[in-house]
């Protein structure tokens, strides 16, 4: 049964939408906005190796991001499915990787096309998220439902529109000069568009929630994809999705599309800071390392074995031997010196062992529960 105020009419706009979202109250909220991601950006050009921060960072974003669409695991499933991919694994686990995966996959199509984010990428992100073959939704009859309910509260546009959105949509995100918009408004808008026109059979939050950061890193508001946004998400599940389909129930009405503008501006701050907190707990982190790795274990010492040990959580022989370029027995070696001293905890795992850092695992652990 369809519900009788279900805006299966509505008509996604052409963009921007015809709205002044640059009110005195959202321009306030942008400010606080760009200010906190500045704050964020500055902290991450600080850790020496980047590859730290999109390895760690995009995992605990797409933990948050799945838990929107109720596929939830912990932080040791999801650290053992990194350290042992191969692995049984829980389904949950492996398909939060896969989210991250779709991540870098975004992120590493766009620095090869020039800063631009592509339509055939964001198929090829849904196509590795979700293991399928096929790209845009080419069934007719989708509608989306409310959970508790069950009635439908939204029918998104059918298949023969989706390639026309999604090619004005492709324009509006990689048109820098059209646009008097400031990137975060602009951003807020697109998620919205990508979210209405629902592209794709399956795995449009995620994909969307993808689009969002890979979006703010070409706009150089951030320079690694690193934003914790999926977090601020997570804890406002219902305020979201009411104000997502408040526009589409209204039309479009400027006060909607305003309350909308104005949550994904404090997601944009809150989740900065949030994330901030993370990336200042590693520079930390990574600092105390040093220091007892030079006065503890000068021998083995290097900047590589530091950075192997922030780079992953979990680590094993392998990847000690990979990132430093040693021999087995070498790498072998290596973590159980540093198990001796307690800089990670060596762990049995059949015939394998994995280390695990625990200082690292619990900072994560106590910003993603709020601490």
């Amino acid at each position: 049964m369809t519900h009788p105020n279900a805006p299966s009419a509505y008509r996604l706009p052409e963009l921007p939408p015809p709205v002044d979202l640059e009110t005195v109250e959202v321009l306030k909220a942008l400010a606080r906005a760009n200010r906190a991601l500045a704050e964020l950006k500055g902290a991450a050009q600080s850790i020496p190796n980047q590859g730290i921060l999109i390895n760690t960072l995009a995992l605990q974003e797409a933990k948050a991001s799945s838990e929107i669409e109720n596929i939830v695991t912990t932080q040791d499933e999801l650290f053992q499915i990194e350290v042992f991919p191969e692995g049984p694994g829980s389904p949950a686990a492996k398909e939060v990787a896969l989210y991250r995966d779709a991540l870098k996959l975004g992120l590493n199509d766009m620095r090869s096309h020039s800063g631009l984010i592509t339509n055939r990428a964001v198929i090829a992100m849904f196509r590795l998220l979700k293991g399928r073959s096929d790209g845009f939704r080419t069934l007719p009859g989708t509608e989306l439902r409310n959970d508790r309910t069950g009635e439908t509260v939204y029918v998104p546009p059918g298949p023969e529109e989706i390639e026309r959105l999604m090619a004005a949509l492709e324009h509006f995100i990689n048109d820098d000069e059209a646009s008097y918009l400031d990137p975060l408004i602009k951003m807020a808008i697109l998620h919205h568009q990508f979210e209405s026109i629902h592209p794709f059979p399956d795995g449009n939050g995620r994909i969307g929630r993808i689009l969002n950061v890979l979006y703010l890193t070409r706009t150089g508001l951030l320079e690694i994809p690193i934003l914790y946004l999926s977090r601020h998400i997570t804890r406002t599940k219902n305020d979201y999705y009411r104000l997502l389909q408040a526009v589409r129930d209204s039309g479009g009405a400027p006060e909607h599309w305003q309350a909308w503008t104005l949550y994904i501006l404090e997601a944009v701050a809150e989740t900065s800071r949030t994330t901030l907190q993370l990336v200042v707990g590693l520079r930390g982190l990574m600092a105390d390392y040093k220091q007892r790795l030079r006065r503890e274990l000068p021998k083995i010492y290097s900047q590589d074995l530091l950075n192997n040990l922030f780079r992953h959580p979990y680590t094993r022989i392998e990847y000690v031997m990979t990132d430093l370029h040693v021999s087995r027995p070498t790498a072998t070696k290596y973590l159980e010196q540093l198990a001796e001293k307690g800089l990670v905890t060596k762990h049995p795992a059949g015939r394998n062992n994995y280390y695990i850092n625990g200082p690292l695992v619990a900072l994560f652990l106590s910003v993603s529960e709020g601490g």
